[in-house]
């Protein structure tokens, strides 16, 4: 029980990786909050969470949108009175080349992936601050560090949360607050599922251990460095892929 009694908060936790780091932590003694767009499925882990017999709240938060977050703080903190843990996961993709990428393609990107990071970190810095401890860590992606063809928008989100991570990890270092990063390859969830046969097979071929990550396999580098194994390690990236990027 890594993280008995204490408070997570997870965004994007209603599927795929966001929801393994969910119910990993539950399993690990966690309460657990569920932050998500999609109201239904949010409910659905928090169910699942409950199960594991620890307590949980559903919270639906736009993460561009810094008043609903502020709400969402608040309501989080009524009910269990302080937030330990926070895991950055929520994010998007919307595709193209650099020359036919749109402006909104851009804005939409940039604004849910990497300010939504920065809404949700300054939200919850503060009652971290008050209890002078706390564990940030921010889901980043393999792409942030090497690029990807008609990923502009999402490499640079994805490259800008690391160095959003290092420089919270300098400020809030004196609240014992530690801020971290990961950084998943090819995982593999509803969104990989979708690709065409033949991209799955060119990216296996770049993958040294030759086959897909799980999201549990995120799920426990996370519960990692937001447990006390983890408590002199602050403002890293560690990568969980395959040996992708070495």
């Amino acid at each position: 029980m890594l993280v008995e009694g204490k408070i997570a908060l997870v965004t994007g936790a209603a599927q795929g990786i966001g929801r393994a780091i969910a119910l990993c932590l539950a399993g690990e003694g966690a309460d657990v909050i569920i932050s998500d767009v999609n109201e239904e499925k949010a409910r659905e882990v928090a169910a699942e969470v409950e199960s594991l017999g620890r307590r949980s709240l559903s919270v639906i938060v736009d993460v561009t949108d810094d008043e609903e977050i502020g709400k969402a703080v608040t309501k989080s903190l009524d009910k269990f009175n302080r937030i330990d843990i926070l895991v950055n996961n929520a994010g998007i993709t919307k595709d193209a080349i650099l020359v036919r990428m749109k402006r909104s393609q851009w804005d939409d990107v940039i604004s849910t992936n990497l300010t939504g990071v920065f809404n949700w970190m300054k939200a919850c810095a503060k009652p971290m601050m008050k209890e002078k401890s706390g564990r940030i860590v921010n889901i980043s992606s393999i792409i942030g560090l090497v690029g990807n063809t008609g990923q502009a928008n999402y490499a640079a989100s994805k490259a800008g949360i690391l160095g959003l991570t290092k420089s919270a990890a300098k400020e809030l270092a004196p609240w014992h607050i530690n801020v971290n990063a990961v950084a998943p390859g090819f995982i593999a969830t509803q969104m990989t599922e979708k690709l065409p046969e033949e991209i799955k097979k060119k990216m296996l071929s770049n993958i040294p251990l030759c086959r897909w990550g799980e999201p549990e396999e995120v799920a426990r580098v996370v519960l990692f460095l937001v447990s006390e194994m983890s408590s002199y390690i602050t403002g890293q990236v560690i990568s969980v892929d395959g040996g992708m990027v070495m």
